[in-house]
């Protein structure tokens, strides 16, 4: 993660809280031209995560747009089936938007909610934070065919955040078609993925853009290829698993839900505001505090819904794989 990253999300997540204090409550706006009513956006996780700061800094302009409030509100607890609960309850009119990131398809997947992918249509994606396959800069290992060979002559260590999670379904799928076997070690997060990288504690690990960016630029890292179809424009030089022959694409993404029998109208008006808040200035300052462009990571409904619902089918698959999926 770029060394400034941390004090720019402290500094736009204060922006994005002044910004949000004059909500109203759930009284329904009165202007003809306003939206029919204010927005709640449900989070599953922690007020001041990186959810939440995403969230408050999508709305300072979408609510701009809309021309009606929105507030953030977290119902915390089972890795996202407490937000989804509460969403299934309220009535599909627009007025209530969840914040989906993947541990949101994981819980669906393993079947811990009442919620079903199909009861979800994606309105707009946020984030889109590419995988890197990294190893240590002091290392021998030059290419992504090198720690192919490396791990089918015995496993190596690869460090994850969590067992089931993003990194390790991405490293469950390029395992597989690459033909090796590893060992999955979990870290709690990313940030401590890296740092046991660094510390030589393990031989290789997943991590995003936004968290080990900074280390493969001073070159403490080696980026053996990034998880997707294309190159990155701020790595060049990283080839993709795709061009490797390993079709194996994996990221990090934040988006935004509603009911699927929400009218299409509302759908399309929710997600054109947001999108076009998102493209603005105030949010691509933030995710370029992250290394990410909104060229790669904003996108509207039509798009993020296909997105949502394929990573849902690759993790429900992988799961079932891994023998996790009722687990």
């Amino acid at each position: 993660m770029k060394s400034s990253f941390k004090s720019l999300r402290r500094g736009v997540l204060l922006a994005a809280i002044g910004a949000s204090l004059s909500y109203a409550g759930p009284a329904a706006a009165q202007d003809a031209d306003t939206y029919p009513c204010n927005i709640e956006v449900v989070i599953h996780s922690s007020y001041g995560g990186g959810t939440d700061t995403t969230a408050r800094m999508m709305m300072i302009r979408t609510r701009r747009e809309l021309k009606t409030d929105m507030a953030v509100v977290a119902h915390r607890g089972g890795s996202g089936a407490k937000a989804q609960n509460y969403v299934l309850g309220k009535p599909a009119d627009g007025c209530t938007v969840m914040a989906l990131t993947q541990s949101h398809l994981y819980t669906m997947a393993r079947g811990k909610s009442d919620m079903k992918i199909d009861d979800i249509i994606g309105v707009a994606r946020a984030m889109d934070d590419p995988t890197f396959i990294v190893v240590s800069g002091k290392g021998d290992m030059k290419t992504l065919d090198d720690l192919v060979a490396a791990s089918k002559k015995a496993p190596l260590n690869w460090g994850v955040a969590q067992i089931g999670g993003t990194e390790h379904i991405g490293l469950a799928q390029l395992a597989k078609v690459a033909g090796f076997k590893y060992k999955v070690v979990p870290f709690g997060s990313g940030a401590q993925m890296v740092q046991a990288l660094l510390s030589g504690a393990i031989d290789a690990t997943l991590p995003n853009v936004s968290e080990a960016g900074a280390q493969v630029e001073d070159g403490s890292f080696r980026a053996l290829a990034v998880m997707a179809e294309k190159r990155l424009a701020d790595y060049p030089d990283v080839p993709t698993t795709f061009e490797s022959g390993f079709e194996v694409k994996t990221s990090t993404t934040r988006g935004y839900a509603v009911l699927a029998s929400t009218p299409k109208p509302m759908i399309e008006k929710i997600s054109a505001a947001m999108v076009k808040a998102m493209k603005h200035g105030t949010f691509a300052n933030y995710l370029s505090s992250a290394g990410l462009k909104p060229e790669d990571s904003v996108a509207g409904w039509e798009v993020w819904d296909k997105h949502l619902k394929e990573e849902y089918q690759k993790a429900a698959q992988a799961l079932e794989e891994l023998g996790l999926k009722n687990q």
